[in-house]
């Protein structure tokens, strides 16, 4: 089979190095716009579920990964002035070039045609493939080729901003902080020896309020740093533009597609579906993505029929975890609703955002229900049903 995977992304690269090691007659090609070692972005997660599955695809890939990739244990709620709280939990983390640049190695082994600094402007140049996977991320030029998808987008709220520091965070640590003009926070993670995530969001108001939609590169810099001095312990903040520019703070795009398939082109990773940055899913849900479009082109000597089984299987696992993140996202643009909390309520409440419980209820009266199943196993079993049944309402 002829395959062209536009995008050199985890989703792209992974599902080459799977139709490769399934047949190494087939022609896979790859085309990546941009420069090898280039891209956007500083760590990625990757969860043990996603490890043991890139272990049954591709043992050797899994292994690098799992060198180079730094392990969190443990969860860290520090409000700026409060003793911090900590929890339970783990991941794995790498950093977005290091993965990216572990993929393009493994593919090229196999025989894959990684074609860098090679942009595909129509579909119709890749006339003599087969099958056209579009793994060029959400803004894909490919899917927007037409409105063949039904695609739909709901921007959300609060302003987001992608930063590094040199401060390596040891556990996964969410660093809330007052100002004047409200609540900011962060979402950090070491992703290597040296470097840590840092994701500063904050809700319109605070970010207008705080001026930081008129404030340059540097200043903006100096002023989140010394906002969040005690979570930072002196580290800098580390962008990728100029010192001049003004810092891109966006707004998070979720992306929905009717289907995820037309003729011979089908979607994967953010061409076909994105989900908020709180719950750390993106890059293993583009991997399995590629996991599932390999079986079933594999599983399936008819085309048509592989790209409506994954189509159907898909869609029906992300529109769970979808779920999740609105969730997650309405938590953090409600936030001032539950900051106020004490710092263990506050972390019982964070670690439950994903529950429909946590936004009907009012903040105290979960926590009081929380710690009373905690301790009688009736309430406790009939939490989890009210929380399955809500959750299943919402991803019909």
């Amino acid at each position: 089979m002829q395959v062209a995977c536009v995008g050199g992304g985890p989703a792209g690269l992974y599902f080459a190095i799977l139709m490769k090691l399934r047949d190494r007659g087939h022609g896979v090609t790859v085309y990546e716009r941009n420069p090898a070692g280039v891209t956007y972005g500083w760590g990625v997660v990757l969860w043990e579920g996603t490890l043991a599955r890139l272990e049954a695809g591709d043992p050797e890939l899994a292994r690098m990964v799992r060198q180079r990739s730094v392990r969190w244990a443990g969860q860290v709620l520090h409000v700026s002035g409060r003793e911090p709280v900590r929890r339970v939990g783990e991941a794995f983390c790498i950093g977005r070039r290091e993965l990216l640049d572990l993929l393009a190695r493994r593919a090229l082994a196999l025989g894959v045609d990684v074609r860098f600094e090679q942009e595909v402007l129509d579909p119709a140049e890749l006339a003599s493939a087969e099958l056209v996977v579009a793994a060029d991320g959400a803004g894909s030029r490919v899917r927007r080729q037409g409105d063949r998808f039904g695609t739909e987008v709901a921007t959300g709220r609060n302003r987001y901003l992608w930063l590094g520091t040199t401060k390596v965070f040891d556990c996964f640590t969410f660093g809330f902080a007052e100002t004047e003009a409200g609540w900011i926070w962060i979402h950090a993670y070491a992703f290597d020896a040296d470097t840590s995530t840092v994701v500063v969001e904050t809700t319109p108001e605070t970010w207008a309020g705080l001026g930081l939609e008129h404030l340059g590169a540097a200043e903006s810099l100096a002023l989140l740093e010394h906002i969040f001095s005690e979570q930072l312990e002196g580290h800098p903040l580390l962008a990728s533009g100029g010192a001049e520019e003004i810092l891109p703070w966006v707004r998070f795009r979720t992306l929905t597609n009717r289907t995820w398939h037309d003729g011979r082109t089908v979607l994967v990773g953010d061409a076909a579906h994105t989900t908020h940055f709180s719950i750390g899913s993106g890059t293993s849900l583009a991997l399995e993505d590629a996991t599932v479009l390999a079986e079933t082109v594999d599983q399936n000597p008819d085309l048509a029929r592989a790209l409506e089984a994954y189509d159907t299987r898909r869609r029906a696992e992300i529109a769970g975890a979808q779920a999740q993140a609105r969730l997650s996202a309405r938590f953090f643009e409600d936030i001032g609703r539950y900051a106020g909390l004490a710092a263990p309520d506050l972390m019982l409440v964070l670690l439950a955002r994903h529950s429909p419980l946590v936004h009907r209820l009012p903040p105290a009266a979960y926590c009081t229900l929380q710690r009373a199943a905690g301790e009688v196993p009736l309430l406790r079993w009939a939490r989890g049903l009210v929380g399955r049944t809500a959750n299943a309402l919402l991803t019909r």
